[in-house]
């Protein structure tokens, strides 16, 4: 009888082409998924600006102007953007600003009086759209 002594298991190139193939899709995923979490960071500010233009609008309803707008309303418990305004006694600017900590560096995002809302700077790329964009090109 022969007695070979066969071991069970993976050579070296089996193990190398396996892990290249994975490398080759995690490279096609990841900026796929990446922007997935960066398009649901976003929904936070549009919902707020909002949000907040309507409780703008309400205050201009009992009061006839904006001109304490700013300090009797606005966002709170915001976790991805940073939120400021600017008003006059008949116009106003929202402004949501990403928080690079929060991996949304360079997303600026505006509304004012006549609803015109604004990208300013989208994935830190100046843009002049006249809508709130979500993913790069599309509002």
């Amino acid at each position: 009888m022969h007695s070979l002594d066969m071991t069970k298991g993976f050579t070296l190139i089996e193990l190398m082409v396996t892990i290249t193939i994975i490398a080759i899709l995690a490279s096609v995923a990841l900026p796929s998924y990446n922007s997935y979490v960066v398009r649901g960071k976003i929904a936070e500010a549009t919902s707020e600006l909002s949000q907040w233009r309507n409780a703008v609008e309400r205050y201009y309803q009992d009061n006839r102007n904006y001109t304490n707008v700013c300090a009797n309303t606005g966002p709170t418990g915001t976790r991805y953007f940073t939120y400021t305004c600017v008003s006059a006694a008949d116009t106003y600017t929202l402004t949501a600003t990403g928080i690079a900590s929060q991996g949304l560096n360079g997303y600026v995002y505006t509304v004012n009086q006549n609803n015109e809302k604004a990208t300013t700077k989208f994935a830190n790329e100046a843009v002049t759209a006249a809508c709130w964009l979500t993913k790069k090109g599309s509002c």
